[in-house]
């Protein structure tokens, strides 16, 4: 069947298995073609004539957990891809833990969370975070970093989109100490974040300006697009807080990765369920295509 639409339905093996039963009641409720399977158990495309609505997908997936995006057919490997670092790529919030050497973990996540939901102004949320480690160690900073780890699929992603001629941007509200290590860590092209500064011994409680916000964020989207000639539609961005917003909106496929709730939301495609592999699922990649990681 050749479509001008698909959806790609994604699970976890390990939780649920994506099964034929599944499948062929998706088919069912959206009329759409044989499945053409990209990962057995894990992930499939069901060709469709017309994008699905929503509401009849949820109910055909029967709270499965199991993550379903459509998208139109042609143009869906990106040239593009931005993400963000804290709950995206890596699986915690490194300010955060940062945060716990102080003794402040609780109230410094607290705020982190507010802000992620948009609830605070973001530069002024993570000055206010910043201030409350004046004093702390710069050791600090290796010991959170010894704590962070990859999100699944981070790596498959960046080899796989890289391996397929794309650009690949790590662009945080987060810091350079930690940026600069998960961008070589996983392959990313280049990274930005913002500086978190100190006097060589302790952290002066203080970020370098400008900071890097959600606007920085979106801007970066569309300088990368400009600067390598590529069209709104071959760029991708991921992210899962309130800051992410902007260039989730702006890009061609803007994905809210077990993001909160207001982006959730927001967003025009969700992951939900599973992980980073099931942006190249989205893509068209089969399993057998993805680069070794």
């Amino acid at each position: 069947m050749n479509a001008p639409y698909v959806l790609t339905l994604v699970a976890d093996p390990a939780i649920a298995p994506l099964t034929e039963t599944l499948l062929a009641r998706l088919r069912r409720a959206t009329g759409g073609g044989p499945p053409l399977i990209l990962s057995p158990g894990e992930a499939a495309d069901i060709p469709l004539a017309a994008l699905p609505d929503p509401a009849l997908v949820r109910e055909a997936l029967e709270d499965a957990p199991v993550d379903a995006i459509a998208l139109p057919a042609a143009g869906r490997r990106k040239k593009l891809l931005i993400a963000d670092m804290d709950s995206t790529i890596v699986t915690g919030e490194t300010l955060d833990e940062l945060a716990d050497f102080a003794g402040l973990k609780a109230e410094i996540a607290a705020i982190t969370t507010r802000s992620m939901n948009g609830e605070l102004d973001f530069a002024a949320a993570l000055r206010e975070r910043v201030g409350m480690l004046r004093g702390l160690p710069i050791a600090a900073l290796e010991e959170t970093w010894a704590r962070v780890r990859l999100t699944p699929g981070a790596r498959e992603l960046v080899a796989t989109m890289r391996a397929h001629g794309a650009v690949t941007a790590l662009v945080s509200g987060g810091f350079t100490f930690f940026t600069g290590r998960v961008a070589a860590l996983v392959g990313f092209d280049l990274h930005r974040s913002n500086v978190l500064e100190h006097d060589g011994a302790v952290l002066t409680g203080t970020v370098a300006e400008p900071i890097l916000d959600r606007d920085a964020k979106r801007a970066t989207l569309h300088e990368l697009r400009a600067t390598h000639g590529l069209t709104t539609e071959e760029t991708l961005a991921v992210g899962d807080g309130a800051n992410d917003l902007a260039m989730l909106r702006d890009a061609g496929l803007g994905i809210a990765f077990h993001a909160k709730p207001v982006v959730a939301a927001s967003a025009r495609a969700r992951v939900e369920h599973t992980g980073l592999r099931t942006l190249l699922f989205a893509q068209g990649y089969r399993a057998r295509d993805f680069a070794a990681a």
